[in-house]
């Protein structure tokens, strides 16, 4: 379903807004606006792309988890990719990625319903877990005070 708006509806809705917006402010200006989307588009990639993959690699450095830089790069990059498109309704999508409070707002959403459909699938899954119970003991590897090596396992005791 997805693939079907991607490929079908946001070309239609693309084509309808250039018609329109074309008719209204002319051939000149609508491609002037295209081509400075693009160039607008590609500085902020560069900038924000840049400042995440220095965030990510201050996390890696740290230990942190780097998973909110990661899906961070990821939506600048759909971003960077949107805005390169030549459209309004694209670029639309992609100036509103580039917002960082909007990315984190998505990256909560969608990390959400991937947990529901994690939960679900667990659920509706008949296995049971694989669980192993067992007794411990603690052994003291120190070696004994008796003179002797000690007995590693490999050999026996005279």
């Amino acid at each position: 379903m997805w693939l079907f708006l991607v490929l079908v509806v946001v070309p239609i809705v693309e084509i309808g807004l250039f018609i329109q917006l074309g008719g209204f402010l002319g051939l000149w200006t609508t491609l002037g606006i295209v081509v400075l989307t693009a160039l607008i588009g590609s500085a902020l990639l560069r900038a924000q792309g840049l400042s995440t993959l220095e965030e990510l690699r201050r996390s890696a450095e740290t230990g942190q988890n780097p998973a909110e830089p990661l899906a961070n790069g990821a939506l600048i990059l759909v971003a960077g990719l949107l805005l390169l498109t030549p459209g309004f309704f694209t670029d639309s999508i992609g100036f509103l990625l580039m917002v960082p409070p909007i990315r984190v707002l998505l990256i909560r959403f969608i990390a959400a319903r991937a947990q529901m459909k994690f939960y679900a699938a667990a659920a509706n899954s008949q296995q049971a877990p694989d669980i192993i119970d067992g007794e411990y003991e603690i052994v003291d590897d120190e070696p004994p005070n008796d003179g002797s090596k000690g007995d590693s396992g490999w050999t026996k005791r005279p």
